[in-house]
């Protein structure tokens, strides 16, 4: 008899994270990571108990995924950065992504809040953004929240025209800020 294979706890989080990449998280069973992983059933359950741990461990890649697309945007403009890489996600992970947006699940229940809070925190130190508290901060992040996740469904789903680029996204997301920013600072009486 062969020996059994042994995968690592990352090994299978890695093959459950393929499938959701390409058919989303609903797909992930323990029968089809083991056929990605070409084994039994096996070596799933000695890592995790049920599907369901294991689909909380994939919701946590796809957060650590969305955090390095984030931290790979360097603009000098945390609060650009933010948008630029919401449209690089559902352009580059549109199941995902559209598994994140559309459909409200379990797994995604704190995603929105962690996420929020950690992105203020990250506009603090956007210069375009000083003077503003956080409680300011957190309605400017929800009115750019809204125009991005609307901006990045019609990327995900392919609904922009052809010649709507990367660059003609930022131009967006820039004139979008910039009025948002403005209207804020009219609505406090301040303005530059």
């Amino acid at each position: 008899m062969a020996p059994k294979k042994k995968f690592t706890k990352e090994q299978v989080i890695d093959a459950a994270f393929e499938i959701a990449k390409k058919e989303g998280m609903d797909t992930i069973s323990i029968r089809k990571v083991a056929e990605k992983m070409g084994s039994s059933i096996a070596p799933i359950y000695v890592n995790f108990n049920e599907v369901e741990e294991l689909k909380r461990e994939v919701m946590k890649k796809i957060i650590e995924l969305s955090n390095q697309l984030l931290s790979e945007e360097n603009s000098g403009h945390p609060f650009q950065d933010i948008g630029v890489a919401s449209l690089r996600f559902a352009r580059e992970y549109s199941v995902l992504f559209r598994d994140l947006v559309m459909k409200q699940t379990e797994y995604l229940s704190s995603y929105d809040e962690d996420m929020g809070h950690g992105l203020v925190e990250l506009m603090k130190g956007d210069s375009d953004l000083e003077g503003f508290s956080k409680e300011e901060l957190m309605t400017i992040f929800f009115k750019m929240r809204v125009f991005t996740v609307g901006l990045s469904v019609m990327v995900a789903n392919g609904l922009l025209p052809e010649e709507f680029n990367e660059e003609k996204g930022v131009e967006l997301l820039n004139s979008t800020a910039t009025d948002v920013i403005t209207s804020a600072r009219l609505n406090k009486g301040v303005v530059d």
